[in-house]
């Protein structure tokens, strides 16, 4: 998300130089350049205009202090205003409610409603540690309850059945009646969805609206229909009173016209962003840190808390101890560090959250990506236990041996063997003072790339 807008104003705002002062004639340049990098990503035309506006707004006059480049002052510009566009923080769901809190889906057919109850139900479950319930009010189309059914037991929630010869209403009021029965937290209404607004639509979710009186009514929306996200969005604000969006295939959209439309047409705050077609890829929305990943300086809090949720821990100490014994990192612990990164989201995923990177990611998904991931792990399983703890080993007759066992060639196992060396080598230099620098330096030699300040290194858009 938002590739190509990075890659736009990483060109514009890197001309401003030189000046003591942000005036209106030296932004005036890349101010355009700005606005032609917005609506190329397909923001709303009243959204370019209010942006554009109120960065021009913040900038002129200001002073460059000695400790910036005129670039990075204007930098600090645009992400404030960035900021204020999307809105000022997170906002959280309001679930303080005499239990069960009734959370309300409502959109368009095709936006990935069902699956994006799932995820919330999964989110509340584990992040927030409450007892969900799912049901399905979509009495149009029988396979949206099986695929609810089918999720509810993916993401470990309770769901309550319902029939397409039911009423919707009649459906929301026997789930909620259920829960309050079984003490659960949260409810979780998935509407019917249609191909395009219409008032027969429009008026049963207002009538289910009335009926259960939701705490939050959340629309879901596609990102990938850019500015007409913003608009089904406002739309449906007009018939229903919209407490907050949830945008989803954001790792699809390289634009992200959409959430920097949706808040200010609509006025309703982005809640949460739909990452991956996998039950845990729904993030919370904060705006502060977007306005950094769309500057290129990274996401490192997001990447920390992703940490914390999905990396083993204990292995995590183990294989610290090891290294700091002086041990050689083995291709077992290659491995385990494999399946560790495919939890982060693999290695453009991490990338992408880390300030300074760069084209260092697009370098890092052509040559460890999910596939040549899972191809590796295949190559290491095929080894017998003494290859994977003594590489050395390894001759050409076992090399022949291991390829044939993982269904890959001689290359892709000579392959992997000069990654793992590579990786050792990092391993080795983080159990040494100064270890991450070392580490980081170690990988940008791993994906091809020059150093701090070379192609990838650096600070974002270079030296200004």
């Amino acid at each position: 998300m938002f590739e190509n807008l990075t890659d736009r104003l990483s060109g514009s705002l890197r001309k401003i130089s030189g000046q003591a002062r942000l005036t209106e004639d030296n932004i005036k340049d890349t101010l355009r350049e700005v606005r032609m990098a917005l609506l190329e990503a397909d923001v709303a035309l009243p959204v370019v205009k209010a942006f554009v506006d109120g960065v021009r707004a913040r900038a002129i006059g200001q002073e460059v202090q000695r400790s910036l480049t005129p670039g990075q002052a204007f930098i600090k510009v645009v992400q404030a205003e960035l900021e204020a566009v999307m809105g000022a923080a997170n906002e959280e769901l309001n679930l303080a409610a005499s239990p069960p809190a009734v959370v309300m889906m409502a959109g368009l057919q095709g936006a990935g409603k069902t699956t994006s109850v799932a995820k919330l139900g999964r989110y509340l479950r584990e992040r927030s540690k409450k007892s969900v319930l799912v049901v399905s009010a979509d009495v149009y189309r029988p396979a949206a309850i099986k695929q609810l059914e089918t999720l509810a037991g993916e993401v470990q929630v309770e769901f309550f059945p319902s029939d397409i010869s039911q009423d919707p209403v009649a459906i929301a009021n026997s789930a909620i009646d259920y829960a309050r029965r079984k003490f659960i937290d949260v409810v979780i209404l998935d509407t019917a969805g249609r191909t395009a607004i219409d008032d027969v639509m429009m008026d049963e979710i207002r009538r289910l609206h009335k009926a259960v009186n939701p705490v939050e009514t959340l629309f879901v929306v596609d990102a990938m229909t850019g500015q007409d996200a913003a608009n089904t969005a406002k739309a449906f604000n007009d018939a229903l009173p919209l407490t907050g969006v949830v945008l989803t295939k954001t790792d699809g959209d390289a634009r992200g016209g959409a959430a920097l439309s949706v808040r200010h047409i609509t006025g309703k705050p982005i809640k949460f962003l739909g990452i991956g077609e996998k039950t845990d890829a729904l993030e919370a929305f904060h705006p502060q840190r977007l306005a950094s990943r769309i500057l290129g300086m990274g996401d490192v809090l997001s990447l920390i808390e992703d940490a914390e949720r999905k990396l083993d821990h204990k292995k995590a100490e183990k294989l610290t101890r090891k290294i700091k014994k002086g041990k050689r990192f083995d291709l077992e612990d290659f491995r385990d560090q494999l399946q560790q990164m495919k939890q982060m989201g693999g290695m453009a995923g991490m990338l992408d959250k880390l300030p300074g990177m760069g084209q260092m990611k697009e370098a890092a998904a052509s040559q460890v990506n999910d596939k040549s991931m899972g191809q590796m792990e295949a190559i290491i399983c095929s080894m017998t236990k003494k290859e994977r703890r003594y590489p050395d080993v390894i001759s050409n007759s076992r090399k022949r041996r291991i390829a044939g066992g993982s269904g890959t060639h001689i290359q892709d196992v000579n392959r992997l063997l000069k990654q793992h060396k590579q990786m050792q080598k990092m391993m080795k230099k983080m159990g040494q003072k100064g270890g991450m620098a070392n580490m980081m330096r170690g990988m940008q030699g791993m994906m091809g790339q020059g150093g701090p300040g070379g192609p990838g290194g650096g600070p974002p858009f270079g030296r200004m």
